[in-house]
């Protein structure tokens, strides 16, 4: 978790209690999740009253650590405007352990529901969800480290949580968070984890962590669709070409075909259905400076069981991806969600619903996705640099 400084937390550093008090009546559902075992009456910290804490942690730049939270509540205008009693550094830390975030995901999706898709036509032939999937990375350091899997200096690991986001990209809201270990491993394979969530009438978007026969069977059985990236070095037997438009040609498409990707051998999970190869123009690179990575030979291979769009829709629905890049930088950089302020798994569920739940607030009172411009207006507002006259014009310059 974030290193704790030695400071107090006034008032004028707690931001956003109007907004969230707003909010109250959505999460006062919680009071009841975890209660159960407190037949004494005695529990003075619920469900609803941590998450409305860490709700007011993260638009509040100034709390950095679970020990910054634990002394904002005991503030009398924290207090009194989110309903909440003082509590213990070891209460925050531990009750989240009894805290179910399943209720918690249900709010997300009731405020998402709330949320429209602009209307964009060139993708209504779609006819369902365009949805990106990926995972990132959240760190944690403590000395016991469960999750532990990647050395780190001075005789500590570095424990870290893996959220496997699924995020509709044409009305910019994530719609659900796993989270699992970092490790890519078993269980908290990102393969593994989508194949467990697949819902019906999606279109998902994946990149080529994503390849996998099985997967993409249990997808096309789902009824749901698929365009994932292929490797550099996938082979393909051709079993139709398809002649290329002129709207192809100019969204840089390359080929078009029916291929068979499978190979026999009674070890191996075949395609169980109809695949398409599209390739793709683009320019080449060696991976990321620094970093080590895929490279890419100049040419992006798509693999879809959509038979029926048209190959430019394809690979512009496949440009669509880097949405949820941006919006994995808003929950890391904008919402002060690097760091963890649990390390237990229920905690990470939470914080992350929570973070998606600031989103969509951002989303539903300003209409245009958070990113920093737009957040940063709204945290002016809310700390009282900036006018609500202000911020409604800036709203209106941003659209």
């Amino acid at each position: 978790m974030a290193t704790s400084r030695k400071r107090e937390i006034r008032d004028q550093d707690v931001q956003g209690l109007k907004c969230l008090r707003k909010i109250r009546p959505l999460l006062s559902r919680l009071r009841k999740v975890g209660a159960e075992r407190d037949r004494a009456g005695n529990r003075r910290l619920f469900m609803d009253q941590y998450c409305a804490l860490i709700l007011m942690a993260l638009f509040s730049p100034a709390i950095e650590s679970l020990r910054d939270l634990q002394r904002a509540c005991s503030l009398d205008k924290v207090r009194k405007r989110l309903g909440v009693n003082r509590a213990s550094l070891g209460s925050l830390s531990e009750s989240v352990a009894i805290f179910d975030p399943a209720p918690l995901k249900e709010i997300a999706a009731e405020l998402g529901h709330t949320i429209r898709s602009r209307p964009i036509r060139r993708f209504d032939a779609v006819g369902q969800r365009i949805t990106a999937v990926d995972g990132t990375v959240i760190e944690t350091v403590k000395r016991v480290a469960e999750l532990s899997w990647t050395p780190k200096a001075e005789g500590k690991h570095l424990s870290a949580y893996r959220l496997h986001t699924h995020f509709e990209v044409l009305s910019g809201k994530a719609v659900r968070i796993d989270a699992t270990s970092a490790s890519p491993k078993g269980d908290a394979d990102e393969r593994a984890v989508l194949q467990r969530t697949i819902e019906a009438d999606r279109c998902y978007i994946l990149d080529r962590g994503y390849v996998s026969y099985r997967l993409w069977n249990a997808i096309n059985a789902a009824g749901s669709s698929y365009v994932c990236r292929a490797s550099d070095r996938t082979a393909a037997t051709v079993m139709h070409a398809n002649e290329l438009t002129q709207a192809d040609r100019a969204a840089s498409v390359i080929s078009d075909e029916i291929v068979d990707l499978g190979w026999k051998s009674r070890h191996r999970t075949l395609p169980d259905h109809s695949m398409r190869l599209i390739r793709v123009a683009v320019k080449p690179h060696g991976g990321c400076r620094g970093m080590r990575g895929p490279t890419c030979d100049g040419v992006l291979r798509l693999v879809t069981n959509r038979l029926d769009l048209p190959a430019e829709l394809i690979a512009e629905m496949y440009r669509l991806r880097w949405v949820i890049e941006m919006f994995f930088r808003t929950f890391k950089q904008l919402l002060g969600c690097r760091h963890l302020f649990s390390d237990k798994h229920n905690g990470v569920e939470i914080q992350a619903y929570c973070a998606m739940i600031v989103c969509m607030l951002i989303l539903i009172y300003t209409g245009e996705k958070p990113n920093r411009a737009m957040y940063q207006m709204v945290w002016y507002y809310l700390i009282g640099l900036a006018s609500l006259k202000e911020l409604e014009a800036f709203i209106k310059t941003r659209k």
